[in-house]
């Protein structure tokens, strides 16, 4: 299968390519490489991605390029079966301080990859959304029927992505799914999320610091669940037109969850705080009933699992990772 990564340069993106490398498929990634966060890891990221490649004998391209500029993915989506699309201007506090921009890149860059998948006739879209999408909760656990009132520019372009999605899908059969993520983490994560901050700062000796009362919680789901629900969506036409919650079931407080960690590396230091950011959901967690019945998700790890072995990662990758966490 030949399969086209937008953002493959990207954390998430990044896990997707290498493991559908593995996996024997053929591979595009088209990227910006804007430094969003530190570059470095994007080029480990593709340096993963050509060993990976020569491993598994699958053809590999990387291409430097915008989902903005139409006339680059109309050509890679021309030769592609699936397109897997994962490039977005990430950030909630970014979209609130330059909501143009995340405007431009999310909701025009997806629809030329549809327009292009539409002409192309591709077997799928799979795109990347999120549980931004739903805003202030009415109930916990989410459930895909909850209201969806995104508080952040980010999170109204990813509910604008979806209905464009669904539009596609009944005006013109191109079988598209989007899977709402709710706070991916694992190896190469975004150094300024909250997980990556207080291992650093922990290992280092200094403070993990919460902005807020630390009550605020989080559906924490672990990348390898986020690339097993993409694995399964290359072959299953189960949930075509469709959106799916894709979490741990679980969450945790950010109070919670920067003990977890500093009794793990540093439990004679004490927590700081500091003032809560704009535009921060209090509350998620994600129903993934939906995601079980209609492609057999299920999450493979519990928060304190997955923290731990992200712990060990890091410890083993310190080298290169850690200045790149610490520049951010």
């Amino acid at each position: 299968m030949y399969i086209l990564v937008t953002g493959g340069a990207g954390f998430i993106g990044g896990h997707l390519a290498e493991a559908f490398l593995t996996d024997g498929h053929d591979v595009i990634v088209l990227d910006n490489l804007e430094p969003f966060y530190a570059e470095g890891i994007k080029q480990r990221t593709l340096e993963i991605h050509r060993e990976t490649a020569t491993e598994h004998e699958g053809a590999y391209q990387f291409v430097e390029g915008d989902v903005r500029d139409q006339d680059t993915v109309e050509q890679l989506v021309a030769d592609v079966d699936i397109v897997v699309h994962q490039a977005a201007q990430a950030g909630v506090r970014a979209s609130v301080a330059n909501p143009r921009k995340v405007t431009d890149i999310n909701i025009d860059g997806t629809v030329n990859l549809l327009e292009a998948a539409k002409e192309a006739g591709v077997e799928r879209v799979i795109l990347a959304s999120s549980s931004s999408v739903y805003g202030k909760p009415e109930s916990l656990p989410y459930d895909e029927d909850h209201p969806t009132e995104p508080v952040s520019p980010y999170g109204v372009t990813k509910l604008t992505q979806e209905h464009m999605a669904r539009v596609y899908t009944e005006l013109h059969n191109l079988p598209t799914v989007c899977l709402r993520y709710f706070t991916v983490y694992g190896p190469r994560m975004r150094p300024n999320m909250a997980i990556s901050n207080f291992v650093s700062r922990c290992i280092n000796g200094k403070p993990p610091v919460i902005y807020g009362d630390g009550q605020q919680t989080r559906d924490f789901t672990y990348v390898r669940d986020v690339v097993d629900a993409n694995r399964t969506l290359l072959e299953s036409a189960a949930a075509d037109g469709d959106v799916l919650n894709i979490g741990s079931s679980d969450n945790i407080s950010i109070q919670s969850l920067a003990e977890t960690v500093r009794d793990q590396l540093a439990p004679e230091l004490e927590i700081v705080y500091e003032s809560a950011r704009e535009a921060d959901a209090q509350h998620t967690h994600a129903s993934v009933e939906k995601a079980q019945e209609v492609i057999g998700y299920e999450p493979s790890r519990t928060i304190t699992e997955g923290v731990g072995e992200f712990i060990e990662w890091y410890q083993a990758n310190r080298d290169w990772y850690e200045p790149l966490v610490q520049s951010s």
